[in-house]
């Protein structure tokens, strides 16, 4: 796995791709080549998806990659590496994505404008199934410090990073799961994220 260079990353809602900035820095000293995906959270979904395709098609150019996902990212992430297997997948690593729905995004959705805020994504925050179809290896990072947006609409059951619970990112078939003290948007800048995620990467585990 660690002869791939090519490392994909997708941010989550409302972030710009900047916001991937130093997991940028960091894949690029430790050697890789990474990608940012930007697109708009509040597009509709399969637009997404679609961009997101024709993106690493584009950018990898038949090169299989590592792909990385935070939030709404990682649900883009595994919708489009399940529905096109012609895009090589040497691994691929889910941040806090609620994959399995969003307790808080339902909540948010209660009010007129959290329903604007959300756009297009709305209904993906509904309870669902999630799972993994490619045979390459899928992780799994959720967060269990509860520091986000998400506390501000009401307490969320179990364990949780603030918006999203541990529960709504398992997804049936991955590799592995690691639940760090981190909150929501912190795990696109912590650096023991990085290094579970790199160790991932090389090896298919996080321990």
């Amino acid at each position: 796995m660690s002869a791939t260079s090519d490392v994909v990353l997708a941010p989550g809602l409302w972030m710009p791709g900047a916001a991937m900035a130093l997991l940028y820095a960091r894949f690029s000293r430790a050697g890789y080549a990474p990608h940012v995906f930007t697109y708009r959270g509040r597009s509709p979904f399969e637009g997404n998806v679609a961009r997101l395709t024709r993106f690493a098609r584009e950018t990898l150019a038949g090169r299989p990659a590592h792909f990385i996902g935070h939030s709404l990212g990682g649900v883009l992430l595994l919708d489009a590496l399940n529905a096109h297997p012609d895009i090589g997948v040497a691994s691929a690593v889910l941040l806090g994505a609620p994959v399995r729905g969003c307790m808080a995004g339902r909540r948010l959705g209660g009010a007129r404008v959290g329903r604007w805020m959300m756009g297009g994504c709305g209904e993906l925050w509904q309870e669902r199934e999630a799972a993994w179809k490619r045979e390459a290896p899928l992780g799994v990072v959720a967060g269990t410090m509860p520091l986000g947006l998400g506390r501000a609409l009401g307490r969320l059951p179990g364990q949780n990073d603030g918006v999203v619970r541990v529960e709504e990112t398992r997804v049936e078939g991955m590799s592995g799961q690691a639940l760090l003290p981190i909150g929501h948007s912190m795990l696109i800048v912590s650096g023991t994220v990085f290094r579970n995620v790199e160790r991932f990467m090389h090896t298919g585990r996080f321990e």
